[in-house]
């Protein structure tokens, strides 16, 4: 029995590990919403589209074997605004068609569980597959269908790779139905787009840990566009080293294929997402630099798994650092793990690495995006459905709930540890990292039209920003040309673009000058009110990494004290009866001006800017009062979404 709930514990970390605005109530949705709108003109201001760069499909061998039937083209039609089926039986549909969105299904054993499971493939002849026929021919999502899918998972995961050392696996089929599955989901994508209106990328995910625990070092590829792409994706097969990745997107590019990567979940990297050496510990040069830059211009800041923005033990004088940061991964209390994982900490890491000579490797934008294992993304708190298919798609099993079954009771008298205690009642111990897993998250990004040439641009140039599932719009700008402007400009945006630098820029040294920003932040209309704005910095002061946040602007009318620099509280409340929330509380929108009260001409620097809503009901606590149960005492009841913009460097 404990073997069982080991196989559960490491096939979520599995999901994860190798591994639209919002959507509706899960168990209720089935609305037809027309999504078709004419094309409209490129718009020199650019407009803001929302959209998500990570997702799973059957096609993942964690997503199928977790009950996963949707395929490429079911996600893309969830992206629209359609419904597709959840593994456990429900559907899930969003209010709202996205902008964007790119299936990445795991490139290692791409397709391959699938193919085990269909008897009538070659690659099904193997004995080892057997346990795996006809896997998903039945659903159910019992706590004892559950572990024995784990079980089957693991032991087939061991007996594929045993056969591939061994030689006894045609690694020939293996890379035969890989490169199929992959065609096809070009294919996918291909028949999905409908340039002006709905854009696709064809991408996928490369998987690189060392264990279990350390260096999860993994990255969304996104390709331009479709023409010439490699017949065969490069995988963790290839090699665990991402820098041999950069290797082959730029020998592809070198033929006409142009991509990117996004790593994700540096928050559970210890250490190596953003670390001062390369991959094999050797020290960073300008040709690592190079070959990042050009590779990662992007970050994913936020997703299902956790938020990387920073970590309240790096960031003590930020209120705010703890959102949805606890992960339950067994790294995050060691200090050395959590330095290099975060990205306000990388690009703090990078203005070192400028301070002793070398260019700085760090200079990325941000997105976020989902990270689900069943086609579509879990946006909103209050219809969260979570990410890996039957293993959390109820919550008792994801453990915002008690559990009460039989089972329940025999385990706590064999296995204790299988259980866990919280308020006098019982919840399932596998649902100790479920319960941190969060409603996150969408890529923003400001483009002039909905097509993949103009959006992929936006990516190349960082006008990127996260959101963490809101569709909150943030603009953020930095320059010396903004002082003639006002907010009631009608040209504000036009004459912001000129002489300017818009985020994911870089800002250079004008002497005696002090630069002035401007941020605008315009609420989602189907999420909570905004209630304030801030601008984060980061320096350094004699090699000592240096940050500090400041509130900006304030919603309802109030100013930011200067002494503290931080808004008075407004006083937004949020019942726990019903997760109703004030209604006269917050802003729609907030406009300002900002310079930085304590600006050092010659002092390097980045800024971003982070967007807070009132405070809303978590996820967790929606499960709970739709179960007439007491939210758990040691989860946060309520949550502040945000939006992050890509930083900009002041040099």
């Amino acid at each position: 029995m404990k073997k069982f709930f080991l196989f559960l514990i490491l096939s979520t970390w599995l999901a994860g590990c190798s591994e639209s605005d919002e959507a509706l109530n899960p168990q209720k949705s089935d609305l037809d919403i027309s999504h078709t709108q004419p094309k409209s003109e490129p718009n020199p201001d650019k407009n803001a589209y929302f959209g998500d760069l990570h997702v799973h499909t059957s096609n993942s061998f964690d997503a199928y074997t977790f009950g996963t039937l949707a395929s490429p083209s079911d996600a893309y039609r969830f992206a629209q605004g359609e419904a597709i089926p959840h593994p456990t039986g429900y559907k899930i549909q969003l209010k709202k068609p996205l902008d964007f969105y790119a299936v990445t299904d795991h490139a290692v054993f791409l397709g391959i569980i699938k193919e085990a499971a269909d008897t009538t493939s070659e690659f099904s002849k193997y004995e080892f597959t057997e346990p795996m026929h006809d896997l998903n021919k039945e659903v159910s999502n019992s706590i004892f269908s559950i572990l024995k899918r784990s079980g089957l998972f693991r032991g087939f995961g061991g007996a594929l790779r045993e056969g591939l050392e061994k030689g006894n696996v045609d690694t020939g089929l293996i890379e035969k139905v890989a490169n199929s599955t992959w065609q096809k989901t070009i294919k996918a994508a291909d028949d999905a787009y409908k340039p002006g209106i709905f854009t696709t990328f064809a991408g996928y995910e490369y998987t690189s840990s060392e264990d279990l625990y350390d260096n999860y070092l993994h990255r969304n590829v996104i390709f331009k566009d479709t023409d010439n792409l490699p017949k065969a994706i490069f995988s963790r097969l290839d090699s665990q080293n991402p820098e041999k990745l950069w290797d082959w997107m730029d020998g592809i590019r070198e033929s006409g294929v142009e991509s990117l990567a996004i790593p994700h979940n540096s928050n559970i990297s210890g250490g190596a997402a953003f670390s001062m050496n390369d991959y094999n510990g050797g020290p960073i040069d300008e040709a690592y630099v190079n070959k990042r830059l050009r590779n990662e211009p992007l970050v994913e800041i936020t997703q299902a798994k956790g938020t990387s923005e920073t970590h309240p033990f790096l960031s003590k004088n930020d209120e705010w650092a703890s959102f949805e940061a606890a992960t339950n991964h067994p790294g995050e209390k060691v200090l050395s793990h959590l330095k290099g994982s975060y990205v306000r900490d990388a690009y703090l890491r990078g203005l070192r690495l400028e301070e002793l000579g070398i260019s700085n490797p760090y200079k990325f934008g941000v997105v976020g995006s989902s990270d689900t294992h069943v086609g579509g993304g879990s946006f909103t708190e209050e219809t969260h459905f979570s990410k890996i298919g039957l293993l959390d798609g109820e919550p008792y099993l994801r453990g915002s709930v008690p559990y009460r079954g039989i089972y329940g009771f025999f385990t706590k008298l064999l296995r204790p540890e299988a259980i866990i205690e919280i308020d006098e009642k019982n919840y399932l111990g596998v649902s100790a990292r479920l319960i941190r897993f969060g409603s996150s998250g969408l890529a923003g990004v400001w483009a002039e039209e909905n097509t993949r040439e103009s959006i992929y641009s936006a990516f190349r140039r960082k006008e990127t920003f996260g959101t963490s599932g809101p569709r909150i719009k943030v603009r953020f700008f930095a320059g010396f040309n903004l002082e003639e402007l006002t907010l009631k400009d009608p040209d504000l945006i036009k004459r912001a673009y000129l002489n300017n630098v818009p985020m994911g820029g870089t800002l250079l040294q004008e002497k005696n000058r002090t630069p002035r920003f401007l941020i605008w932040a315009i609420s989602d209309p189907a999420g909570a009110p905004l209630q304030r704005v801030q601008v984060i910095k980061g320096w350094l002061e004699e090699g000592t990494h240096m940050e500090k946040v400041f509130d900006v602007a304030c919603s309802d009318g109030q100013i930011v004290d200067p002494r503290t620099n931080r808004c008075p509280d407004n006083v937004a409340e949020v019942s726990l009866d019903d997760c109703s929330i004030s209604s006269q509380k917050g802003d729609s929108e907030i406009k300002t001006f900002w310079k930085d009260p304590e600006f050092r001409n010659g002092q390097e620097a980045f800024y971003y800017a982070r967007v807070l809503e009132n405070p809303t009901c978590r996820w967790s606590t929606w499960d709970a009062i739709r179960a007439n149960e007491s939210p758990r005492s040691d989860i946060p009841t309520t949550i502040q979404e945000r939006a992050w913009s890509s930083a900009i460097w002041y040099k």
